[in-house]
């Protein structure tokens, strides 16, 4: 697990936004802080993911200092500390067997079963320590 910043913005008459020095182009917002805290954290990997499957090179965590400097940092009300997994690049094609009821209920929640499977997996193996 890797640790990034998000920065939370609230301008009158708009939801929480937040956005991440780290990584420009990945943005969310939710109506409440807590529910801007859940849908950075979604925003956050499902943009890491998208980077790894392009092959781009994810950002080393930029330096808590050096991100309240940023441009995003203007009009902060709040920040994150978001821990999300970094795949490592190297994937590999394999053939499972699952319960069709099981697969429509993770497509109804994904659009990328490969992902959801890896994260699931990864939050798994986490408890199990």
């Amino acid at each position: 697990m890797v640790s990034y910043l998000g920065i939370v913005h609230k301008d009158k008459g708009s939801d929480y936004g937040v956005s991440f020095p780290d990584f420009p182009g990945c943005v969310t917002a939710g109506k409440t802080v807590e529910e801007a805290y859940s849908m950075a954290k979604e925003a956050l990997q499902f943009h890491i993911e998208g980077m790894v499957e392009d092959s781009l090179t994810i950002p080393s965590p930029m330096a808590f200092e050096a991100a309240k400097k940023h441009e995003f940092a203007d009009g902060l009300v709040a920040t994150f500390i978001l821990e999300v997994a970094v795949p490592s690049s190297a994937k590999r094609r394999i053939n499972v067997m699952i319960d069709e009821d099981v697969l429509e209920a993770i497509d109804s929640k994904s659009h990328n079963r490969s992902a959801w499977l890896g994260e699931a997996a990864r939050e798994k193996l986490s408890r199990a320590g």
